[in-house]
């Protein structure tokens, strides 16, 4: 599996454990009634947040990109529900192309 292609995974994935984690703190302190979603989605999106924090690291080594590309991807976790367009955007100006000197 190509590196490009885990990140992307990663990305998506964080960011869908984001929107679950905001939906269950709406039914934990805005609605009162369960705090099931702040415990399964805390948890994956802890998970979630450090996988993706090492994979744009990663990611960015070895598809050498500038910078402020490792840069953005990195911060991009930290707000909620970034790295999803983040990777949309990266694809679009072909930062998520593998060049050919580098394989897998």
């Amino acid at each position: 599996m190509q590196i490009a292609t885990i990140y992307t995974i990663i990305a998506r994935f964080e960011a869908f454990t984001w929107a679950g984690l905001l939906v269950g703190m709406f039914l934990k302190y805005g609605l009162e009634t369960t705090e099931m979603g702040v415990w399964l989605f805390g948890r994956l999106h802890g998970f979630a947040f450090l996988a993706y924090f090492i994979i744009a690291i990663v990611t960015g080594l070895r598809l050498k990109w500038p910078w402020w590309a490792s840069l953005l991807a990195v911060l991009a976790a930290i707000p909620p529900l970034v790295t999803f367009p983040l990777e949309l955007w990266f694809r679009k100006i072909g930062l998520l192309e593998t060049p050919d000197a580098v394989t897998n």
